[in-house]
């Protein structure tokens, strides 16, 4: 059955403003749905989480449901979700605990073409404990992040791998699997940033052999929170620092102060619109979740296909990396402008795209693109259409033609 993409887009609200969200990799628009849960979540009487009254039993169960729509979407167990702010405060939490219990000799392993969320904590908890850190580095040619180089990173002494499921830059998607097999080898734990990856396809804890999976529920629809997904015993092996008061249970254990009990019930929400993405799926939620983002990622691939075709056709563009497995994501320069001017001259023709470093700081860094302001980002969600994409290159044309009349 065809994507039906009329029926796709008109679940987004924000979408009648008529411009044309190429920004999804910094945050997706909000389902009608989600909006509507959260505001039916304000709307009702909640408390803190209380078993004594009503109002505080909501509180629980929204809590629980979040848990368990998180674990639908990754496969994973709903005793094993840790929610969050966002996945940038997760991963802090997690690294300053495994942080504490490692010593002088010790090593990590993080990647170059990672968001500095799934770099910096781990670099910066090594230097905490005196443990050394070690680089994956990507092809600067392709983008791509080869497998075979952990074979040598990795020793008896690595404590932990960090890897992204999906370059939030250039939309990379490495072999997590085979990296995590060479962790695992030599009995180091791997920490997962899915938060670009988990919007764009069906996404399985187990089969990415993530110990830990990060993701952020603004890139797929849904409010600004996120989760981390583990094994129930993994976080029980584990004492994160906390308030005397607060609950030792896991994963409650993890999770500081009082939740955003609205937002979890928009959490709850943007799952099961995700499930709804192929009409024609069956089976519990997590069938039809894997099936809608089935359904989605072969639509958003025709869209970037277009756009990949029409950047490449225009000489006046320079695209960063090729890899072969990638997210609809891509970065470019237009010559003769700067990434910020590329962004707001689109921006200001209705089309929204990121510019910078988009915190994929070590990426450009080591592109040397870092200090000229980096490159302008372009990401295909599944509400975006092969119509916007050639408005989108129209603009382009517009710029570059704007371009060569002030040269001239």
């Amino acid at each position: 059955m065809p994507f039906d993409i009329a029926r796709t887009r008109a679940a987004y609200p924000a979408l009648t403003e008529g411009f044309a969200h190429f920004d999804g990799a910094g945050g997706t628009q909000t389902a009608r749905s989600v909006i509507e849960a959260v505001t039916a979540a304000m709307t009702a009487a909640t408390g803190n989480r209380s078993t004594a009254f009503v109002p505080g039993r909501r509180s629980l169960d929204l809590v629980a449901a979040a848990r368990a729509a998180v674990a639908d979407l990754l496969g994973a167990e709903p005793g094993g979700v840790v929610l969050g702010p966002s996945a940038t405060a997760l991963t802090y939490t997690l690294a300053r605990t495994l942080g504490a219990g490692w010593r002088p000799g010790d090593e990590v392993v993080v990647s170059r073409l990672d968001h500095d969320a799934n770099v910096r904590p781990w670099v910066q908890a090594a230097e905490a404990a005196g443990a050394t850190v070690r680089w994956a580095e990507f092809d600067p040619a392709t983008g791509e992040l080869p497998a075979g180089q952990y074979a040598d990173l990795v020793t008896e002494r690595t404590r932990l791998v960090a890897v992204t499921a999906g370059s939030n830059a250039i939309g990379t998607v490495p072999d997590v699997a085979a990296i995590a097999k060479t962790a695992h080898a030599a009995g180091a734990l791997v920490c997962v940033d899915g938060v670009h990856a988990v919007p764009h396809g069906p996404t399985d804890l187990a089969s990415l052999g993530a110990d830990f999976l990060v993701t952020s529920a603004y890139k797929w629809s849904g409010p600004h929170l996120a989760a981390m997904a583990a094994d129930p015993a993994r976080w029980a092996s584990l004492r994160p620092a906390k308030l005397l008061p607060s609950s030792d249970a896991v994963p409650d254990r993890f999770e500081y102060g009082t939740p955003s009990f609205p937002l979890l019930a928009g959490v709850v929400a943007a799952v099961d619109h995700l499930a709804t993405l192929d009409p024609a799926a069956t089976g519990d939620r997590r069938d039809r979740v894997r099936a809608g983002l089935a359904a989605a990622q072969a639509h958003e691939e025709a869209v970037f296909e277009r756009l990949l075709a029409g950047l490449a056709a225009r000489p006046f563009v320079t695209v960063y990396g090729s890899p072969a497995r990638r997210c609809p994501t891509v970065s470019f320069r237009v010559a003769g402008s700067t990434p910020a001017d590329t962004a707001a001259a689109l921006g200001a023709a209705g089309v929204c795209l990121s510019s910078g470093d988009y915190y994929a700081y070590e990426y450009f860094r080591t592109m040397g693109l870092r200090d000229s302001g980096g490159a302008v980002r372009a990401s295909v969600y599944h509400y975006n259409t092969v119509e916007e994409v050639d408005r989108l290159l129209t603009e382009l044309d517009r710029l570059a033609a704007a371009g060569e009349r002030m040269a001239g």
